[in-house]
């Protein structure tokens, strides 16, 4: 029977840092078989975690969703100024936290998971991780733009040059973009750029997970063969 160090089981569970789970088990918020955690401690496969209320066993089903998130709907776990939190609209028996960010004014397809391993290696911008988005801009962009988009730009307001991305005409005004980065407003800063607001941004792809049918505010859970091929292509990255 392995032993665990507490924090590392409670960042392998969830999204929570090893340091963020030292000062939760210091804060009195985590508990093992039903008594207060001090930090150091181990558990083992026998052992039931509950971290601010929420339990997580050693062998609670990995569950992960695809979700359509809809626009005006904050991905956070607490933000005093949002109207809507993702959890407010997402009713499942399972605690689940977002793997991945989209920004509030955008729309699409954001994964929810258990499994804290998934979260961490999907929320790594290093790894690149492909993810597809339909772009409506305000007006056409000039000659010119799509070939240095693709080719990678310098954010001033991030001091920091985009990767290299795809980008395919839909209409004059519409693009399909794959890019391998989460960088804050990405998408809005580089069409900005090029003097084109983003009037509507659309999430349709996560590697090989799509939105397909989903209507604003649904989910579904993953097919055993979209999570297989999805959990071969992290553990490749």
């Amino acid at each position: 029977m392995s032993e665990i160090r507490l924090n590392k089981f409670i960042a392998s569970m969830t999204d929570i840092s090893r340091r963020g789970a030292d000062k939760l088990i210091e804060q009195g918020k985590v508990s093992i078989n039903g008594r207060k955690a001090t930090v150091g401690m181990t558990v083992n496969d026998n052992d039931e975690v509950v971290v601010d209320g929420n339990p997580l066993g050693h062998n609670t089903k990995k569950v992960i969703l695809a979700f359509y998130k809809p626009v005006g709907v904050t991905v956070s776990k607490k933000d005093d100024h949002a109207k809507v939190l993702i959890g407010d609209i997402i009713d499942y028996p399972l605690p689940l936290t977002y793997a991945g960010r989209l920004d509030k004014d955008s729309e699409g397809l954001i994964l929810l998971t258990n499994d804290g391993d998934l979260i961490n290696d999907l929320m790594k911008g290093a790894n690149h991780h492909e993810k597809e988005y339909v772009v409506k801009l305000d007006k056409k962009p000039e000659d010119g733009a799509i070939s240095r988009l693709e080719k990678g730009v310098y954010l001033p307001e991030l001091k920091v040059k985009t990767r290299p991305c795809k980008i395919k005409k839909i209409s004059d005004k519409e693009f399909m973009m794959v890019i391998t980065q989460g960088l804050n407003r990405q998408i809005r800063r580089m069409w900005a750029l090029e003097g084109c607001k983003v009037i509507k941004l659309k999430r349709t792809r996560i590697e090989n997970i799509k939105l397909g049918g989903l209507k604003t505010g649904q989910y579904r859970e993953l097919s055993p063969d979209e999570e297989t091929k999805l959990r071969s292509i992290i553990t490749k990255n």
